[in-house]
């Protein structure tokens, strides 16, 4: 893909940096910071439709937005997940009334979201689902649990994956719901606590927690393609802006190296080399493949790029940093959360890179099955 800027992309450059410049000075807190961005019109830029208090902007454009957030230091953003999740599977599936409802408040920053997909023992298998939501008169009723919902603990609301139908298996009788998160009694958010000492990501019990029968997106036993057509939605500009986040990290690296004289080594000269490489190998990749379709292979090696690119990332500042690698910036304690170097959280995050957001070993079944056309992984055998 022939990837250039424009005059006008580069006019939308310097209002996005003049208005970050200005607003992103890490003084709010993350959900006044969405309602900031909201005000001023800066969410939803990529969807297919606006007039829900958003602007709309070209793919390069929203490029360029997303590279200079990221290069400003801004807030990490609380609504990603109703913006670039949720916002455009109900553009594509849902009501009039359910955009009308559910669209402004994200656009505004109004209303933040969380994802109710993975359960204890349907994580990567996303079809295993045993969540069960039972339809009682203008409602339903929801059961089940479910884990690694990032931020359940900030969101009002969560789209959940669950089954309506009785008995039935695998990607059958599966609905989508917009449950709210403020149903006290009915569901409980239980913080998981990571090797870095903090919680993003959360269980999620539902205990007779209720939706409303008009919030369940396409219609019941709609769910598995409504889900299906969402995780879809993950791919996009915001792989751009993660690089530019992981050049920043691989700079600090750099400069970490020549600052002790470990650079001298010959060989941490040439896996900073590397790395620098293989970073720009992906962003051209990412170029490549931004706002094209019908490859079903292409976010999965992007996947597998990225996630095993930045464990590496972690491991090599561990070592430039040598033996102070095992030394906190303060004073260490039982208590929770600790405080830790820059790298330690660097080398401590990153172990989950290659799990999260679907595993080294699944994106590689469907680069096999969906790309190269092997036989089919086969399903329930021990």
């Amino acid at each position: 893909m022939d990837f250039a800027f424009t005059s006008d992309d580069e006019a939308f450059r310097g209002e996005a940096r003049a208005w970050l410049s200005e607003h992103a000075d890490g003084e709010q807190d993350r959900r006044t910071w969405e309602r900031t961005l909201g005000k001023a019109g800066w969410i939803g830029l990529g969807w297919s439709e606006a007039g829900y208090g958003n602007r709309i902007a070209g793919l390069t454009q929203q490029v360029v937005w997303a590279e200079e957030y990221a290069r400003s230091g801004a807030a990490p953003r609380s609504g990603h997940i109703g913006e670039n999740l949720l916002a455009p599977t109900l553009l594509a599936h849902g009501s009039d009334e359910q955009k009308a409802r559910f669209l402004p408040p994200v656009a505004g920053g109004e209303e933040l979201w969380c994802q109710g997909y993975s359960e204890p023992d349907a994580g990567s298998d996303l079809a295993g689902v045993r969540t069960t939501a039972v339809r009682e008169g203008a409602y339903y009723r929801i059961t089940g649990q479910k884990i690694w919902t990032s931020l359940a603990h900030e969101a009002d609301w969560c789209f959940v994956l669950a089954r309506t139908e009785p008995d039935s298996r695998r990607h059958h009788g599966l609905s989508f719901l917009l449950v709210p998160m403020d149903q006290p009694g009915s569901i409980e958010v239980r913080p998981i606590r990571q090797m870095t000492g903090t919680s993003d990501f959360n269980e999620v019990f539902f205990d007779g927690a209720h939706a409303r029968a008009e919030h369940v997106v396409g219609g019941e036993g709609a769910g598995w393609q409504v889900a299906m057509s969402l995780l879809g939605f993950e791919r996009g500009v915001s792989t751009l802006a993660q690089q530019v986040g992981f050049a920043k990290e691989l700079g600090e690296v750099v400069r970490a190296a020549l600052d002790s004289g470990v650079v001298s080594d010959p060989a941490v000269r040439e896996r900073l080399v590397r790395q620098w490489a293989q970073l720009r190998v992906m962003r051209w990749n990412a170029l490549r493949t931004l706002g094209s379709s019908g490859d079903a292979g292409a976010p999965s090696v992007a996947k597998l790029l990225w996630g095993g690119w930045h464990q590496r990332l972690g491991e090599l500042a561990m070592e430039v940093r040598g033996a102070l690698a095992s030394v906190g910036p303060g004073e260490w304690s039982a208590s929770l959360p600790y405080e830790l170097h820059a790298f330690q959280h660097l080398f401590l995050f990153s172990r989950a890179d290659t799990v999260y957001g679907g595993s080294d070993q699944v994106q590689r079944t469907i680069i096999a099955e969906r790309v190269l056309g092997l036989p089919r992984e086969p399903k329930g055998v021990v």
